[in-house]
């Protein structure tokens, strides 16, 4: 990217301010280039956060002006080839052109991935139920050491439940709404989850992904909540550091459980759910117990349930986060960018593939939620021959976690994320462990 700088440019008066001049961003998409200012000018300079000040002291007035230069396409490519290297993507999108809309992408696809097809939605139901099983015999044979594997199965056999009552929540699993409702309802009862709660604040998701304050998913951290109070600051860097993977937990407590969160219309339904979860937890937890005791509760039901919430962290923040995924104000959003160019396609190991459903396979989830998860594929692939290179790809790796653990933290509006260790680099210790521990492996 070049910038000419033109002979003059205006300072007015002796203490000329530039709001947020210490940092600028980048404009690849309109071939814009700004000026980064960081510490060039020596004397007199005045730095807290984002603001600068230049104490001149005569008073000629200079004149000048940046003249931007528009990129290349082969430099835009390149680009873009070098940070998803850097972030451990395998492609990141093109910025999606102006007037391109969710309409324009859905006609695109091919009809028949919007068909609900009976027999696939139940053998999806079949898969769990057995996988889950089968994970639950592991772990009632299994030795000790060999325990976390069992669990990693197990925990990922339950996410597939999930995915069943994520499907008949959209409406997606069957033709008939009753018999959605119930089996999204039961399918989720054994996770805690209840279903309608997590369904109304879903389709807020959904409507406003990757807006601020409208998204209901997980938002960058607001500075002004970062900076309220040093013991929150700590929470804060633990949860969106090393435990990260499981703030899904966070989420479901603070999201689904408060009446005062949902419409007057809704609050009925959502008693009903509460109800359900409500009545597992006192009728199964203690058959759990009376058969196997505390010891086979933490065994067969919890660490399973931490197994289904590291699924749920992950792929939520895989989808949705990164440093060049932006997350917007209202008035600044686009609902074609936001779930065509700012939602993730990312492929994992070919059994959690199986076991989850394809949840992972998640642009034309997003591009319409009414595609069941057994058509995902197909529609993956028809976005990719028609808009592909639009598309954000990854496959699952430590660089990619990585990159989300350490950098994508604290809102801000031109870099998108201010990681913690450089916002409060002296609070920031977890941080820097996980720089050391983590690899770089792509």
């Amino acid at each position: 990217m070049a910038c000419r700088l033109a002979d003059s440019v205006l300072f007015k008066g002796p203490q000329q301010r530039i709001v947020k001049g210490n940092r600028y961003a980048l404009n690849n998409s309109a071939g814009l280039c700004h000026l980064k200012l960081k510490s060039y000018v020596q004397t007199g300079i005045r730095h807290r956060h984002r603001n600068c000040s230049f104490p001149i002291r005569r008073s000629k007035t200079i004149q000048s002006m940046a003249v931007p230069v528009a990129p290349s396409p082969s430099e835009n490519a390149e680009y873009r080839k070098q940070l998803a290297e850097k972030y451990g993507f395998t492609q990141i999108g093109e910025q999606l052109p102006d007037g391109v809309t969710l309409r324009d992408v859905i006609a695109t696809l091919p009809k028949m991935v919007f068909e609900i097809d009976d027999f696939k939605a139940w053998k999806s139901v079949l898969i769990s139920v057995t996988s889950f099983a089968l994970g639950i015999f592991m772990i009632a044979k299994a030795p000790w050491y060999l325990l976390p594997l069992a669990w990693a199965w197990t925990g990922t056999a339950f996410t597939g439940f999930f995915v069943i009552g994520h499907d008949c929540a959209h409406k997606s699993f069957s033709r008939n709404k009753l018999v959605e409702d119930i089996v999204g309802t039961v399918a989720m009862m054994p996770l805690i989850y209840p279903y309608e709660p997590w369904r109304f604040k879903h389709d807020q998701h959904h409507a406003k992904t990757n807006m601020l304050y409208e998204d209901t998913a997980w938002h960058p951290v607001w500075l002004q909540e970062f900076d309220s109070s040093p013991l929150l600051r700590k929470a804060i860097i633990y949860g969106y550091g090393p435990f990260r993977t499981w703030m899904s937990i966070a989420h479901w407590l603070m999201w689904h459980f408060d009446l005062k969160k949902f419409r007057p219309n809704e609050v009925n339904r959502v008693k009903i759910s509460l109800a359900c979860v409500f009545a597992f937890m006192a009728v199964g937890w203690p058959l759990i117990i009376w058969k196997t005791g505390i010891i086979g509760w933490i065994k067969f039901w919890l660490m399973p349930w931490l197994g289904y919430h590291f699924w749920m962290s992950t792929f939520t923040m895989v989808h949705h986060t990164a440093p060049h995924i932006p997350f917007k104000y209202s008035d600044d959003w686009n609902a074609t960018q936001a779930q065509l160019n700012g939602t993730v396609h990312c492929d994992y190991p070919s059994w959690i593939e199986i076991l989850c459903h394809d949840i992972n396979v998640h642009i034309p989830h997003h591009i319409s939620p009414r595609i069941p998860s057994y058509n995902l594929r197909a529609a993956h692939e028809s976005l990719l021959e028609n808009w592909g290179k639009y598309m954000n790809l990854a496959t699952w790796n430590w660089r990619l976690m990585k990159t989300i653990m350490t950098v994508c933290h604290i809102y801000d509006k031109e870099e998108n994320y201010i990681a913690f260790d450089e916002a409060a680099p002296e609070d920031s210790q977890p941080i820097y462990v996980l720089k050391r521990l983590m690899p770089e492996l792509a």
